[in-house]
């Protein structure tokens, strides 16, 4: 955006940004396609592009209707808007031309414009207000998170007639190749997009070469965030570093599919028995799974906890304050070193079991916060794999969307490693170094929400209870 003499002479407002597209951005500026999707490696400012697209169809079309969202609220606020506050509309919040509406019970959280124009925000996991409304153009962050059916309501939503032309934008790292949005822009219904690094003005800068045309050098921000890339291993390293749709070789879990594994949340009866299991972590990530099972036996994992750098009494803390309140009338003596357990208020049902990995210090810190008796999981590491394949396979073991009950771990995303248990599914593989034979033992990487899966596959298994007999 410009400012004029001649805006400053007639005493207008004027709001100054600046933003210079390169690449895939600067050619999607320009696309009035019904449906686009840019897609490529992690870090090269595909988000940023397109939420810059947004704010110039705002500010260009008065009174225009646009939606942001992402499969949860929670991940479109730790991520898409921050963004968008921070770097795109940073001098139009300052000066007044864009204030944020927090909502109501009518209508959904939004940005509205000076211009009449506003842009809705919101996830999936809550879509009754958002998808109500009609739209110019919507944005859709980590698009691949969506279902094929979510999709195709975002296009039936775009009819409110301001723009000239209505507009599904979206964004994503690149998944397996059978990914429904990789077979749709294949099948030429969305325009496909490829980004590179060298399009994040951010991490390379553009200067002339010798013969006159456009030369990409890389900055410091750029030498070191392509560094943290290139120490990626496997699927990972295909996909956010080369930006390759591609499937790991050797993935143990061929049934994964989050079409079906993964499911809208909704809300638990109470007499569904409840289940935790524990694999302690502090360098590596702890992760706690709370699981409940339906009358048929079918596990759902409803919430999560996984973070690095938590003590085992961190860890229970952390449990409890998910599930119940302190009580108030607790008044703590000098020789209370630690609240004990039957001051706590529970929300919801107590675990049934409660399974851990062998840390016996771990344990015994746990119980004496919680106490919850803790039961020493089955490691038999190739009989669980087997286990959750089964369930796997008969839709037996499901995953809320949005189960992680806290703020993503940055330490674990800034090296772009999972930072929740779905996220580990594509990268679990099998080791095949130092001349091992493929399907022996899975490699040790990115495995702590996998390592609860099998613990909780195998408690809940006929096959390892007492008594139990295979004819």
């Amino acid at each position: 955006m410009t400012v004029t003499t001649a805006d400053l002479a007639r005493g207008r407002r004027v709001i100054e940004h600046s933003f210079t597209p390169r690449g895939t951005i600067k050619a999607v500026m320009a696309d009035r396609s019904a449906e686009i999707l840019v897609a490529g490696p992690a870090g090269t400012g595909k988000s940023r592009g397109l939420l810059e697209k947004l704010l110039l169809l705002a500010m260009k079309y008065a009174g225009m209707r646009g939606l942001m969202l992402r499969a949860t609220n929670v991940s479109l606020a730790a991520t898409g808007l921050q963004t968008w506050e921070q770097y795109v509309i940073k001098e139009a919040l300052a000066c007044g031309a864009v204030r944020f509406f927090g909502g109501s019970k009518r209508k959904p959280a939004a940005y509205r414009f000076s211009n009449g124009s506003e842009i809705v925000v919101g996830g999936m996991d809550n879509p009754m207000k958002i998808m109500s409304s009609e739209y110019d153009v919507i944005y859709v962050q980590e698009a691949n998170e969506l279902e094929l059916e979510e999709w195709e309501a975002c296009t039936s939503r775009l009819r409110n007639g301001v723009m000239p032309y209505q507009q599904l934008l979206a964004d994503c790292n690149p998944q397996e190749p059978t990914h429904w949005l990789k077979e749709r822009c294949d099948r030429g219904r969305t325009v496909y997009y490829h980004s590179t690094h060298e399009e994040n003005p951010v991490y390379f800068d553009e200067v002339a070469g010798p013969d006159g045309l456009i030369e990409y050098k890389v900055t410091d921000a750029g030498a070191a965030y392509i560094a943290k890339l290139d120490a990626l291993t496997g699927v990972r390293y295909q996909r956010l570093r080369l930006g390759n749709w591609v499937a790991a070789e050797g993935v143990i879990y061929e049934q994964w599919n989050p079409a079906v594994h993964l499911v809208k949340p909704f809300d638990i009866p109470l007499s569904w028995p409840r289940y935790w299991v524990v694999d302690f972590g502090f360098v590596n990530p702890t992760c706690v799974q709370f699981w409940a099972a339906d009358p048929d036996g079918v596990l759902f994992m409803y919430r999560e906890l996984y973070h690095t750098g938590w003590t085992p009494d961190v860890v229970a803390l952390k449990c409890l304050e998910q599930v119940a309140a302190p009580d108030p009338t607790w008044k703590p003596t000098p020789r209370d070193l630690h609240r004990p357990p039957d001051t706590w208020r529970w929300r919801e049902p107590k675990p049934v079991q409660v399974v851990t990995d062998h840390d016996a210090s771990g344990r015994q810190m746990f119980t004496r916060d919680t106490g919850l008796v803790t039961t020493k999981a089955r490691k038999d590491v190739l009989d669980g794999i087997a286990e959750v394949q089964v369930r796997l396979v008969a839709g037996r073991m499901r995953f809320f969307r949005g189960a992680l009950a806290h703020p993503i771990d940055q330490s674990l995303a800034d090296v772009k490693k999972p930072t929740q248990t779905v996220e580990e599914f594509p990268g679990y593989v099998w080791d095949t170094g130092a001349g091992k034979k493929i399907k022996e033992e899975p490699r040790k990487e990115g495995d702590h929400g996998m390592d609860d899966c099998r613990y909780i596959a195998m408690a809940r298994s006929d096959r390892f209870r007492p008594g139990f007999r295979s004819t």
